[in-house]
């Protein structure tokens, strides 16, 4: 089986593991990276022996590029993507798909109209963990999913704001712990409990003078089917805590997930401490399978390396999607319902008021 080819349009901390898991893959290919300083591209090429470029367009027509990973600082997401779409490639876009709602309509618009494929990096879509979750709600377990919480109790140092010249500005970031470390919980808690239809939240900066951004929110999120979303999230608790998701159904029953486990995993820098794992569980007949379920995903990663095992996952899963033409796991519509809830809450504290989508 020939292999999806795939550059990629940033050659920052993140795009190093995306580079391990192309390499990794048994169905795409690394051929070359793209940037606007082309001796960090070169560097960047010359690590993994692949092609440096100046623009998505060299990518398509000299080494044949198929798909594209958009790795840039998150305000660059959207120009990135359409860069790349209009060059006639598959775009598969960090998170967050971008920073306004607007941007994502005109990133699905012009994946349609090139007859192209969109997605949207969610790796942990691929936790065994979460998966058990979303197989409960859709077989019917939990009734209707109608409460959903997410929790981040997390910490950044002002070394981490010091890492990269983007980090801890609106310009440079777009934002702070809603835009760069919730949007993972966030796509989980869409994914469990449907589409948004409103936000009403705010924020505030605790503890970190040296950033111009947020450092914690909160927010009520208000879905189609009826459910809300109760949301509480900061990177102020040192030296961070945990993450945690959680679906509580109209059966009475609930479902949870520690996705991350003390000081939470920083790309490049920083390594998965815990593994995730079931942390709530009432499905009659199921309540004393946590134990199981822990160990088993235990052992899982202490097989692999967590840090870039799961977008190897999402990366075949989107290769599959262009030889198939089928819609990706995870789609623009997909990463849009994020964007809603990260736009909601910062338009909810400047207009004083819920934001209806």
């Amino acid at each position: 089986m020939e292999k999806i080819r795939f550059g990629l349009y940033g050659y920052g901390k993140v795009a190093q593991l995306h580079a391990k898991a192309l390499v990794a893959s048994e169905n795409a290919q690394l051929v070359s990276v793209c940037g606007r300083d082309i001796k960090k591209a070169q560097a960047f090429a010359t690590q993994w022996g692949i092609q440096a470029r100046t623009s998505a367009q060299e990518m398509a027509d000299k080494d044949k590029a198929q798909a594209v990973i958009v790795t840039t600082p998150h305000p660059l997401h959207a120009q990135g993507s359409l860069e790349c779409l209009d060059a006639g490639l598959n775009v598969l876009v960090e998170k967050p798909m971008a920073l306004r709602v607007a941007d994502c309509d005109a990133m699905i618009a012009a994946a349609l109209a090139q007859g192209r494929h969109l997605g949207v990096i969610s790796q942990r879509r691929w936790y065994p963990s979460t998966r058990r979750i979303k197989t409960a709600i859709d077989q019917g377990f939990l009734g209707s999913p109608l409460l959903g919480q997410v929790t981040i109790l997390g910490w950044r140092d002002e070394a981490y704001y010091r890492s990269d010249p983007w980090r801890g500005s609106w310009a440079g970031e777009g934002g702070g712990v809603i835009v760069n470390q919730a949007p993972h919980q966030l796509d989980l808690l869409a994914w469990f409990m449907g589409r948004v239809t409103g936000v009403q939240g705010s924020w505030i900066n605790a503890n970190h003078p040296y950033i111009e951004v947020d450092d914690s929110a909160v927010a009520t999120v208000y879905f189609a089917n009826g459910g809300l979303g109760s949301l509480f999230v900061s990177n102020s608790q040192k030296p961070g805590i945990h993450a945690k998701v959680a679906v509580h159904g109209s059966l009475g029953v609930s479902v949870g997930v520690q996705t991350d486990g003390g000081a939470m995993f920083i790309a490049g820098m920083s390594g998965v401490l815990e593994p995730p794992y079931n942390d709530l569980w009432t499905i009659p007949g199921q309540e004393d399978m946590l134990a199981t379920w822990k160990k088993e995903d235990a052992s899982y990663f202490s097989r692999i390396d967590p840090t870039w095992h799961f977008f190897k996952l999402q990366i075949e899963d989107f290769a599959t999607a262009i030889r198939e033409g089928h819609k990706p796991a995870v789609c623009g519509e997909d990463g849009r319902e994020t964007v809603k809830i990260i736009e909601g809450i910062y338009s909810s504290k400047e207009n004083q008021r819920l934001i209806r989508f």
